[in-house]
């Protein structure tokens, strides 16, 4: 029940969020609407722990404001590679272990490594995911562990820290 309330709340506030309309007559009928959604959702058995992941709480904020960090480092590493005249670019794939227990937590990892510029997840298969780097130094940086480490912390193994170098 408390999935179910929780993708409430966050359905209508998108919903307010996008709207931008506070009429009374239509904040109604966005919560008779949202709340349609939850029944419906409720019915078809896909409000669980993974569907609507509540349980991560404040553990997966704190990952997020990491993982922006590192999107906006990753990003002009990037253009720097795409701007220099040589154009020093020499595509590697790798494996990487995968530390986390649940599928969930693979597939935060997967999903960090492809937002990340420079990386794409490729293959998630038995707890290691293939990994494509336009450059060697991105895939060893990934080889680090230090996001393997903190998508592990999300899940409750280790807290995770805020600060950290790509």
């Amino acid at each position: 029940m408390l999935h179910a309330a929780s993708l409430g709340l966050v359905l209508f506030g998108t919903w307010l969020l996008l709207s931008g309309m506070y009429v009374p007559l239509l904040l109604t009928l966005g919560v008779v609407s949202c709340a349609a959604v939850v029944w419906v959702a409720r019915r078809m058995d896909v409000v669980d722990h993974e569907g609507h992941p509540i349980q991560l709480g404040w553990r997966a904020l704190i990952y997020w404001v990491w993982l922006g960090i590192e999107i906006v480092k990753s990003n002009i590493s990037v253009a720097r590679l795409i701007l220099d005249p040589k154009l020093p670019i020499h595509p590697v794939l790798v494996t990487l272990k995968a530390g986390q227990q649940s599928e969930l937590g693979q597939v935060i990892y997967a999903n960090s490594i492809t937002l990340t510029p420079g990386t794409v997840s490729i293959r998630i298969n038995d707890n290691t995911i293939l990994v494509h780097a336009v450059v060697k130094a991105y895939a060893e940086d990934l080889e680090s562990g230090e996001m393997d480490r903190r998508v592990t912390g999300i899940e409750g193994s280790d807290p995770p820290q805020l600060l950290g170098s790509r």
